[in-house]
């Protein structure tokens, strides 16, 4: 086993040289060097990526490449948890799992973890079986999604959100549905939103109990895709 400042180090000079080489296709080289390098000193001091499997050298190259922005606003998310008292660093579900999970951190809405890039946010008592399957089969698709989609994925996300909010409003005011407005605009912008939905039907939680009531699809035609535990 390398010792974790030989792995951080080894890892930040990788992940800066990604990450230049990266940035340097859109002119921002010394950016892209700094992002890639930092991601590498902080992954690799906690042992984050399984290096020994193609699925970890793939997410390290991800991070470090095609993924680099939202990678970048992931290093702000470290920053909210670190100031918190170290938010809580779960390293049971970090540690070789290509991810960074936090306990407490940047948090949006109470009870609910937020992920962005490799950095789960307000994972809650990860020693509940039901918490840490959140972030096992729910959180972890999204950090592939982050990867995979790199600086689509807040693009698509977040104009997902906003129609959808449109949408919901929309929908409400012409149909006097007795629901809350609140209740209807959250269903479609975010319960209805193609990227939780995946994700809440890994977790074989789709759909939501008391959440949709009869609006959009209502079955989790992901699951068999995207099944728990499945290697992506």
């Amino acid at each position: 086993m390398r010792p974790p400042a030989v792995e951080a180090a080894t890892a930040s000079v990788a992940g800066a040289l990604l990450g230049g080489t990266a940035g340097s296709v859109v002119g921002l080289r010394a950016l892209g060097a700094v992002v890639g390098g930092a991601n590498g000193l902080i992954s690799g001091a906690r042992r984050v990526y399984d290096w020994s499997s193609p699925k970890g050298i793939g997410a390290f190259a991800l991070d470090s490449t095609w993924a680099l922005a939202t990678t970048a606003a992931g290093l702000a998310c470290h920053g909210v948890a670190l100031a918190q008292h170290g938010g809580d660093f779960a390293q049971a579900l970090s540690v070789r799992q290509n991810r960074h999970v936090y306990s407490r951190g940047l948090r949006v809405r109470r009870g609910f973890a937020i992920t962005v890039g490799n950095v789960v946010n307000g994972a809650g008592d990860v020693t509940n079986p039901r918490r840490q399957r959140l972030v096992t089969d729910h959180e972890d698709v999204h950090v592939w999604q982050c990867r995979w989609l790199g600086p689509l994925f807040p693009v698509l996300y977040g104009g997902w959100v906003v129609g959808g909010a449109i949408a919901g409003a929309a929908s409400w005011c012409a149909s006097r549905r007795a629901d809350a407005f609140g209740k209807v605009v959250d269903t479609y912008a975010y319960y209805l939103n193609p990227f939780e939905w995946w994700a809440y039907s890994r977790d074989a939680n789709w759909p939501p109990k008391g959440k949709l009531d009869g609006v959009g699809w209502q079955l989790p035609v992901v699951q068999s895709f995207a099944s728990r535990r499945t290697t992506l």
